[in-house]
């Protein structure tokens, strides 16, 4: 589980950065699919893990893209606001078969609600951060919302593609 889990998170920076970094979307969307590391984490996972390493896969984003903690500072918020999400979608006791998040497991309207709401609530804090201003609000919001949908379809892409059930 947790070479699996570093791997992903190796993988997914250096995806981020040699791949999707280079892509140009008019300057609307900006794919953060490293986050789609937080989204998989196991349920099981202790809150310091989820937070340090969510903290060191923002801060590792920030390295290369110099953007002085903003990936950091979204990242963790989106790993302290995956609890609650998970509280609001089900009972823990629906989780207990389930090792991860995952389309195949729980279905593809629960992933695409719970990916969805914790990928706008980081693209609302990195891009807020980024902009930290109100002036061009419209023009943020729809940048925030565009970015979410561009990271929504890359992880779900990334579901139909390589993920496996868990064996418990």
């Amino acid at each position: 589980m947790y070479l699996k889990n570093s791997i992903r998170f190796v993988a997914l920076i250096l995806f981020q950065v040699l791949v999707l970094n280079s892509l140009n979307f008019g300057g609307y969307a900006y794919p953060a699919f490293y986050i789609y590391f937080i989204l998989l984490l196991p349920f099981e996972t202790a809150g310091w893990v989820m937070l340090l390493s969510s903290f060191f896969l923002g801060l590792s984003i920030d390295f290369f893209t110099n953007s002085l903690g903003m990936n950091a500072a979204a990242s963790v918020f989106m790993a302290f606001s995956r609890s609650g999400v998970l509280n609001l979608l089900r009972s823990k006791r629906e989780y207990e078969l389930v090792a991860a998040p995952g389309i195949m497991d729980l279905g593809i309207k629960w992933f695409l609600t719970y990916a969805f709401m914790l990928i706008l609530l980081h693209h609302t804090i990195l891009l807020s951060l980024e902009v930290f201003s109100f002036a061009g609000f419209f023009q943020t919001i729809l940048r925030i919302f565009l970015s979410s949908v561009a990271t929504l379809v890359l992880a779900v892409v990334a579901q139909v593609l390589f993920y496996k059930p868990e064996k418990t």
